[in-house]
């Protein structure tokens, strides 16, 4: 439900790598809802994320239905749980993108290649320069600059072990790359961020106004 006085705004998106974002990662493939495992806290960044205005999409690499692995139902299945578990939550996907394919089938959809979150773009209508792409890993901060999104890593569960070193050089290969702990370290930088941005504008924080002085 959009007010017509907030129309010269861009749309507020921010589009969500899943596995080692939003669940734990597993090498193996998440294959079944049962293999589902949030992340602590994830779910609950995705619900304060949409309090505060902003849609979140699902965009991941799923190359496990081009091998087999699991076919669209389980897929289905899989996001359908991931939903259930944010709507318990206060939050909610306002879709899920993937690509199926293998890296050997030459699609334009794979990470890092821009063509996922192009279709976000284009489904959306966002202009890519001002959404926030999140991922736990090089390739996604790869995908948001061919994308021309704002690129964001998490350390999550699947860099937790990786020195900071090599963590300094994957956002080294990326400019404007930035590092959170986990996503709701990301959404406090998020929040914060566009407090700063909309004040540089002049605009009365209205968030700022009811909850009294913060």
């Amino acid at each position: 439900m959009h007010s017509h006085h907030h129309a010269h705004h861009p749309m507020k998106l921010v589009i969500l790598g899943r596995d080692g974002t939003l669940n734990q990662y597993r090498d193996d493939h998440v294959k079944s809802p049962e293999e589902l495992r949030p992340l602590p806290g994830a779910l609950e960044a995705v619900a304060r994320l949409n309090h505060h205005g902003w849609h979140t999409v699902l965009a991941t690499n799923q190359p496990g239905i081009g091998r087999g692995l699991l076919d669209m139902g389980a897929l289905n299945a899989v996001h359908l749980r991931l939903n259930e578990l944010l709507q318990a939550v206060g939050g909610r996907l306002d879709a899920a993108f993937f690509c199926p394919h293998t890296p050997d089938e030459g699609c334009s959809c794979r990470k890092p290649l821009p063509g996922l979150i192009e279709q976000v773009g284009d489904r959306f209508g966002a202009d890519l320069s001002t959404v926030h792409m999140v991922g736990a890993s090089l390739r996604d901060l790869q995908t948001a600059a061919a994308a021309g999104c704002v690129p964001h890593l998490l350390r999550g569960d699947r860099l937790s072990g990786v020195p900071e070193e090599r963590i300094a050089e994957m956002l080294d290969q990326v400019p404007g790359a930035q590092v959170h702990q986990d996503l709701a370290a990301f959404t406090d930088w998020l929040i914060q961020f566009e407090r700063r941005e909309r004040a540089a504008r002049g605009e009365k924080l209205e968030q700022d106004t009811e909850a009294g002085a913060l």
